[in-house]
């Protein structure tokens, strides 16, 4: 496969930056080529050169996000590396941060929900098979429940991330949700993180 020139680069950055923009705004069925285009600053056949609609260049950003996304959770897998939680996490968040424009959008009310079920869905695909492995004495309603507490928390710590304009890097917010999920309500006697 051919990687795209720099003017196709920054034609598509434009466009996600424009329809991400916009989605914070109002939902994708609101939103049409002639203001999407108006908000990246390029004509409508240049639009059409590379998109068929809008909908199919959010599918196109939120698979380029899923691979990503799926590169990050490899090393959950890997037993090559001796990898902690952190490291793992840390890559996520990595991940996240790079498309933070998208998760920001995912999470707003105008946001795809299905993108996020598939998101968490991979990830519950990639933990069962690590903790399984590693966790050998758990039942699978025990994993299902961690699973369930630990993603739902871990969507709540990286809005508030995204809101703080993440000051904080990946490997700090990642060593943060470690320190719960291992400490809970004792992360709060660690002091200042």
């Amino acid at each position: 496969m051919q990687k795209p020139d720099q003017r196709t680069r920054l034609t598509r950055m434009l466009l996600r930056k424009a329809l991400t923009g916009l989605l914070q705004q109002k939902p994708i069925q609101s939103i049409t080529i002639k203001e999407l285009c108006a908000a990246a600053g390029i004509n409508r056949g240049t639009f059409y050169a590379h998109y068929t609609d809008i909908y199919d260049l959010l599918s196109q950003m939120e698979e380029e996000m899923l691979a990503d996304f799926q590169d990050a959770l490899r090393p959950l897998l890997d037993d090559q590396e001796a990898l902690t939680p952190t490291k793992i996490t840390a890559g996520i968040f990595n991940c996240i941060k790079e498309n933070a424009d998208l998760c920001i959008v995912t999470l707003g009310p105008y946001g795809d929900k299905k993108f996020a079920a598939r998101l968490l869905a991979l990830g519950q695909e990639h933990y069962f098979q690590s903790y399984t492995k590693n966790f050998d004495g758990a039942s699978r309603a025990q994993l299902e429940y961690y699973y369930a507490f630990v993603s739902s928390g871990c969507i709540g710590l990286l809005e508030k991330w995204l809101h703080d304009g993440m000051a904080a890097s990946a490997a700090q917010v990642a060593q943060i949700a470690e320190s719960i999920m291992l400490h809970g309500i004792s992360f709060l006697h660690q002091g200042e993180s």
